[in-house]
């Protein structure tokens, strides 16, 4: 079997076939990767022919083949020549012919390599805000869907006083508004190396525009125009990988919050709570060896993608650190892998997670139930609260509540109805300043929810007009 021949006899990254779409893997893709090459070597060309250095008919020739892209013979060339962009240069300028003289000229590998990666990180994270884009117009609308809806908000896994689902579902949305903020600033801060040869000096450049009138760095505008990115002012023979290890925390920094709602969507499907469901198919099967098991597959997957992505802006830190003095190689292998890796694994996250809140099922009668067992605890204090106003001693009412409390949490540990709202109620010292309907009123949790609605709402509003700021980035997915 030839390097060429892949199948699932080898192993493939799953990467290749299970995880990312199709639009992602084309832009980490071999065949965009060297068509981006081409066309930054028709872009220096172009320039060299308008000062004169190179021929236009030359360029011509570049362009008509620019599409041609021969992975086979390339990576054949690259067995002897141990180099994959002179590989690429060679079988370039085989297709081309007597034109093939004028390819790199000036230049050095990472020229080339360097810019063409800033333009798929450029790509990439259009893509990736562009789907966060959706994703967080997704969420806000089950924000405003479930601003009112009451159920038991937990502090460390135990249950604390009401919220809302929708003042739940904000603080995700909140901090998906923060990811696609820092996302969209890095995108449009996205450089490319330039043209400033093999230490950044731009000294091949300037021996070859010699009489012509420009300065390197004219020269290297120009040609960064062609491409439609911004170069750095400074860089060594590479850009600055402080870029990527950039762009990756920003990635797993959006991988952070979508694990979190993958993490809570998982805690409220256990059926002790079962608030929360994520969608399962007609004939999705739960477990091999238990047919009943409603396991929440997506939300354990996003999880598990998300924990990997993490990782990731280490490698990216220390390819950054270690770049010794003008370059070393030794981040070449790693951002063969990393840079593709994050971006697919991110890309896959915003896909289920668009699944998962599209489809997200809220069972009302679990959030009732959930109310019902923990809620009036919670809204003891207001009845407090309430009683106080009336003249009742506080720490004498403390007293009470946290009496009847005790009965109230060992009724529910036998598995019996929450009996705090009748016995408090019911209470001849309660009755000094309340009536049973007016105590019944005040411990209804459904209503002690504070200004959840309203927070939840005004996020809301807040996400439509970042999303109104920002339509133009999400018209790339």
């Amino acid at each position: 079997m030839s390097n060429e021949n892949y199948s699932h006899d080898v192993y493939l990254s799953p990467f290749t076939w299970r995880y990312g779409s199709q639009n992602m893997r084309e832009i980490w893709g071999e065949v965009n990767k060297r068509r981006l090459w081409r066309q930054i070597w028709i872009a220096l060309a172009t320039v060299q022919s308008e000062l004169g250095i190179v021929k236009p008919e030359q360029v011509e020739d570049l362009k008509v083949h620019k599409d041609n892209i021969d992975i086979e013979n390339a990576h054949r060339l690259e067995a002897d020549l141990k180099h994959d962009l002179m590989a690429e240069v060679h079988t370039y300028a085989e297709q081309v012919g007597a034109s093939g003289g004028i390819i790199h000229l000036g230049a050095t590998s990472m020229d080339i390599e360097d810019n063409a990666d800033a333009m798929r990180i450029q790509q990439g994270t259009a893509y990736i805000v562009a789907r966060l884009h959706t994703v967080l117009g997704v969420i806000r609308e089950q924000v405003v869907e479930w601003a009112d809806a009451a159920t038991m908000a937990f502090t460390h896994l135990q249950p604390a006083e009401p919220t809302t689902i929708g003042y739940r579902l904000a603080q995700y949305a909140q901090d998906l508004q923060v990811d696609l903020l820092d996302l969209a600033r890095i995108l449009d801060q996205i450089r490319g190396k330039g043209f400033k040869g093999a230490v950044g000096t731009s000294a091949s450049y300037g021996e070859l525009l010699d009489g012509k009138g420009i300065t390197t760095r004219e020269f290297e505008s120009r040609v960064m125009s062609h491409l439609g990115i911004d170069a750095f002012e400074a860089a060594t023979q590479t850009a600055p990988r402080k870029q990527e290890y950039r762009v990756l925390t920003a990635l797993a920094s959006l991988g952070q919050s979508l694990y979190k709602f993958a993490a809570d969507l998982r805690l409220l499907q256990s059926p002790p709570l079962g608030e929360w469901a994520e969608p399962f198919g007609k004939k999705q099967i739960g477990s091999s060896a238990m047919p009943f098991k409603r396991n929440p597959i997506n939300a354990e997957n996003m999880d598990s993608l998300a924990r990997l992505l993490a990782a990731l802006p280490r490698v990216a830190w220390d390819n950054a650190a270690h770049s010794y003095l003008e370059r070393t190689l030794d981040d070449s292998a790693n951002r063969r892998s990393v840079l593709p890796d994050a971006f697919l694994i991110t890309d896959e996250l915003l896909k289920r997670a668009e699944r998962l809140l599209r489809g997200l099922h809220v069972d009302r009668q679990a959030s009732a139930k959930l109310l019902a067992a923990y809620g009036p605890f919670a809204a003891t204090e207001r009845l407090l609260m309430e009683c106080a106003k009336r003249g009742a001693d506080r720490q004498e009412f403390h007293e009470i509540i946290r009496e009847h409390s005790m009965v109230a949490w060992a009724a529910i540990r036998t598995n019996q109805p929450n009996p705090l709202v009748e016995n408090l109620c019911n209470d001849e010292r309660v009755n000094e300043f309340a009536t049973p309907e007016e105590a019944i009123s005040w411990m209804d949790a459904s209503a002690y929810v504070g200004d959840a609605p309203v927070r939840a709402k005004a996020l809301a509003e807040e996400i439509s007009n970042t999303l109104n700021t920002l339509s133009h980035l999400g018209e790339e997915a």
